[in-house]
């Protein structure tokens, strides 16, 4: 009888633990949706939608990323004040050159607690549209 609530109560914390890490988990600051547009051979544009707990200049989402899959950034665009009564807001990567790559991951970054938050990842489309 001790084994089976032993193994039960593992259970249940395995399963919490499970729960709690999951990546769908907010954050500060979480990238919702990315809109992608081809404007020219190996150049795009982002339109990135983030939800961010943004509370005033000492806590808000200050910048968008665009990585590509080694880690390297290959575009940011600074968010140059707080958008506490705007959410979830909208704002544009323009004119990304991304060559080499199929596909790249956009996040936002939050002042001060860094990259904790959703992410996306975006495939890149190949046709010019």
């Amino acid at each position: 009888m001790r084994t089976i609530s032993t193994c039960l109560a593992l259970t249940i914390v395995v399963a919490l633990t499970t729960l709690s890490s999951s990546p769908a988990r907010a954050g500060d600051a979480d990238v919702i949706a990315v809109r992608t547009k081809r404007t020219a051979p190996d150049v795009y544009d982002f339109a990135v939608t983030v939800r961010s707990k943004d509370t005033g200049w000492q806590r808000y989402a200050d910048r968008l990323e665009a990585v590509g899959p080694d880690g390297a950034v290959i575009a940011s665009r600074n968010l140059d004040h707080p958008h506490d009564d705007e959410q979830p807001f909208t704002r544009d990567i323009s004119g990304v050159r991304v060559k080499g790559t199929a596909n790249i991951v956009i996040r936002v970054h939050f002042k001060p607690s860094g990259f904790d938050g959703s992410t996306a990842t975006v495939v890149l489309p190949r046709d010019a549209s």
